[in-house]
């Protein structure tokens, strides 16, 4: 996943100071429609907040500012339920919060403490489920019954929709594998996986370069676990891993740290894991500002992966010829 947030700490700062202005306006304001104006300019500030971190370099900082910015987003959707910007800004908010501070703890944990991991894997679910819904929501703003649309024929309800959604197409089919991902013991959440896949589909049909790369990164890992492809998944992971990179010129990690564990650690590959980890350990953070703290999770993500390998597939051998690695 690309580009948790966007803006230096002051600007966080500077953004939660005019929302408690507009919130006082709001409460001191002598009438409904003045309400509303402050609701939504409230709406409007958190929604942009939601790139307000990304140059930052300390994901203990921002895994402990998060919480208080997604149960504002939260409160404030309250009053404003129809605000799509928002609605995106949450969706994506709730997942990235869940992959980087909960998921990777529980996979940490789950090495040494089965119990420990199963609980954090779940706290992780319901927090990919909120963001699905979420962006679900922002997709019916836009597309009254959406959503039920997509529960009776996913592939013909998303046909109406256009490049403008990409960013709720990816956010809900993210989240929505996320979670699936992680409650494969739910029959009732696994039969979903068809709408993701529409979800996913319509999103690289409308705007297969959306935020320089994500589409195609997140597909590298779906490409290898989705029930309905029909072709050579390798080939096509490839494909999708090759554009990946392509339009983040190679300065971001995600990709090589998706091609690892989808594609090498199935294959008990280790030779092709080594060079994937070492590509993605090879980006430097500081070279793309605007992605320096996803890189920098995912630079902690591939640490972590090189330092455990051992427990999921022996060390190469020295004839490596044939390995699966990237350029």
């Amino acid at each position: 996943m690309s580009g948790v947030y966007d803006r230096p700490p002051m600007g966080s700062v500077r953004t939660i100071g005019t929302v408690a202005a507009s919130l006082l306006v709001a409460a001191i304001g002598p009438g409904c429609s003045l309400e509303r104006v402050a609701t939504n300019r409230v709406a409007d500030t958190l929604a942009a907040s939601g790139t307000t971190f990304a140059s930052d370099d300390d994901p203990e900082l921002i895994e402990a500012a998060l919480p208080f910015s997604l149960k504002l987003m939260e409160s404030v959707l309250a009053e404003a339920p129809e605000h799509r910007g928002l609605l995106v800004a949450t969706s994506a908010a709730f997942t990235q919060y869940a992959y980087a501070f909960v998921q990777q703890d529980a996979d940490a944990l789950a090495l040494t403490d089965s119990d420990a991991g199963w609980a954090g894997w779940n706290r992780a679910r319901k927090l990919y489920l909120r963001a699905r819904d979420y962006g679900l929501r922002g997709l019916e703003v836009g597309h009254p019954g959406f959503r039920e649309a997509l529960h009776s024929d996913h592939a013909k309800a998303v046909q109406a929709i256009g490049k403008r959604d990409a960013d709720l197409l990816y956010w809900a089919a993210v989240s929505w594998a996320a979670a699936i991902s992680l409650g494969k013991d739910d029959p009732e959440l696994v039969a979903d996986l068809g709408d993701v896949s529409s979800l996913i589909d319509r999103a690289l049909a409308v705007d297969e370069s959306w935020d320089r790369g994500s589409i195609h990164a997140f597909l590298v890992t779906y490409t290898m676990a989705r029930p309905d492809e029909m072709g050579d998944r390798k080939a096509d992971a490839r494909r999708h891993f090759d554009r990946a990179v392509e339009l983040t010129q190679g300065r971001s990690a995600g990709p090589y740290v998706a091609w690892a564990e989808a594609v090498c650690l199935p294959d008990e590959d280790r030779a092709c894991f080594d060079a994937s980890i070492a590509s993605a350990l090879a980006v430097d953070p500081d070279a793309e500002p605007a992605r320096r703290l996803a890189n920098t999770v995912m630079l902690r993500r591939a640490a972590w992966l090189k330092a455990n390998v051992d427990r999921w597939i022996l060390p190469p051998l020295e004839d490596s010829a044939g390995a699966e690695q990237p350029p």
